[in-house]
């Protein structure tokens, strides 16, 4: 499984492509940070970060995107431009039809360091150690973006084979039940 992990900010996004499956070695595809500048108008911030994830989607193609979950902050400003950030990484997905995750930083940070609370020097220095590279990915954004998409390859298989075997389970109990009604209504008895 191929997996883009998006770190949203407007002036920092880092990305993150990461190549692996549960139980097995991951590998690293791709990381960057796309960047915009502070000073440059709202929407022209949002375009580029928009272009930057777009033509990482259509050169890299991931399987499935995983995006740090927002939270409350006390800078309101701050927030708003990581959360328009974070949907446009979610609706580039949308156009491709990938699926998408939503991993909080702490689910992240646990993924990989065993603890939902660790730093930023933590969780890089895993993430170098976990994909084998000789250099830590700078900055910090891009190690973060690494951790969700190692998060999302290790934590996400799990969630979709339990999706499939409920949703299996809810087919199999809907094919008995129109079994039992058909047979019912052909006069036999069924239980």
């Amino acid at each position: 499984m191929r997996v883009m992990g998006v770190d949203p900010g407007l002036t920092r996004c880092g990305v993150g492509i990461v190549e692996g499956a549960p139980g097995r070695r991951l590998s690293l595809v791709h990381v960057s940070v796309v960047r915009t500048a502070p000073d440059e108008d709202h929407a022209l911030r949002l375009l580029g970060v928009e272009r930057g994830i777009e033509a990482l989607m259509d050169e890299l193609v991931p399987d499935a995107v995983a995006v740090e979950r927002v939270f409350s902050q006390h800078n309101v400003r701050t927030v708003m431009g990581t959360a328009q950030a974070a949907g446009i990484a979610m609706l580039a997905a949308a156009r491709r039809g990938l699926p998408v995750a939503l991993h909080t930083p702490s689910e992240a940070k646990a993924a990989v360091t065993g603890n939902g609370r660790a730093d930023k020097a933590q969780v890089t220095r895993m993430v170098t150690r976990l994909l084998g590279l000789e250099d830590a990915p700078r900055p910090a954004d891009a190690a973060d973006a690494l951790a969700l998409a190692i998060c999302h390859v290790w934590r996400g298989g799990a969630r979709q084979r339990l999706e499939s075997a409920r949703t299996t389970r809810i087919e199999e109990a809907a094919r008995a039940e129109r079994e039992r009604l058909a047979a019912r209504s052909r006069g036999g008895t069924t239980q």
